[in-house]
């Protein structure tokens, strides 16, 4: 059962939310990284930020719901689709430049690949691993 399989239907994520331990000291960083790949943020609501692009998952930013500090899953990343290769690039140098940590440059993977999937990893100031791919 690979590949999205469930009983012949693909599996639909709606939206995802990333913990904060200060929401609006992560908004830079996700306006620029999200907005490289055409997201837009709504306004901030009872704490929370959300963002949308389209029929893609949108994606909240809030305070973790028990209190305690947000803090990145250890094996957990999520992986935001691009259009280009650029727009991998842009939203890698805006996370970079926003105070994110480099997981993985803009490149193939495997690094020897002339096509296929090309991506970059970060992390967040709250250790949240996140991906921007393509496939070419």
């Amino acid at each position: 059962m690979l590949r999205g399989s469930s009983g012949g239907h693909g599996m639909t994520i709606g939206y995802i939310t990333l913990g904060a331990n200060d929401v609006e000291q992560a908004l830079p960083f996700y306006d620029a990284v999200l907005g490289a790949i055409g997201y837009e943020r709504g306004p901030l609501d009872g704490g929370w930020a959300f963002y949308g692009r389209g029929d893609a998952p949108g994606v909240g930013i809030c305070r973790p719901f028990d209190g305690q500090a947000a803090r990145g899953g250890n094996g957990v990343m999520i992986g935001f689709k691009a259009d280009t290769q650029d727009q991998v690039t842009a939203a890698y140098d805006a996370a970079l430049a926003q105070g994110g940590t480099d997981e993985g440059a803009p490149g193939f993977r495997p690094p020897e690949a002339t096509s296929g999937f090309y991506g970059a990893y970060v992390r967040d100031a709250a250790g949240n691993k996140l991906c921007v791919y393509t496939t070419v």
